[in-house]
């Protein structure tokens, strides 16, 4: 799925293959619950959460992995050691196997992070 026309956050997760959807439903789970006063949306082609207008976290399918974008959190020392561990780039966090997504992780980034934007 690389990257969607779909409108809706709903239409990409219908769009999305079988076997990740319910990981990706996960995720749009997480953020959600985890991310205070967040709007949900679709840009650049995948679901994009913001807070006061800034991009603060995004997901995708992409061909190989599920991908987590984190453009407005910085980690913090706390999750330094547990996010070393993982397939990442700057802003980006690759998961090849979406079993092996680590919620509680994610959880804790959205709530404990250092965003760019005052929530």
């Amino acid at each position: 799925m690389v990257q969607s026309k779909a409108a809706t956050v709903d239409a990409y997760l219908s769009d999305a293959d079988p076997g990740r959807r319910p990981w990706l439903e996960k995720i749009r789970a997480v953020v959600r619950a985890n991310l205070p006063g967040h709007a949900e949306g679709m840009q650049w082609g995948m679901p994009v959460y913001t807070v006061d207008g800034t991009a603060i976290v995004a997901f995708a399918s992409q061909k190989q992995y599920v991908s987590l974008y984190l453009t407005g959190i910085t980690v913090p020392p706390a999750y330094q050691e547990a996010f070393s561990r993982l397939d990442h780039g700057k802003g980006c966090i690759r998961f090849r196997k979406p079993e092996t997504i680590d919620f509680d992780l994610l959880a804790g980034l959205l709530r404990d992070g250092h965003r760019s934007v005052t929530p």
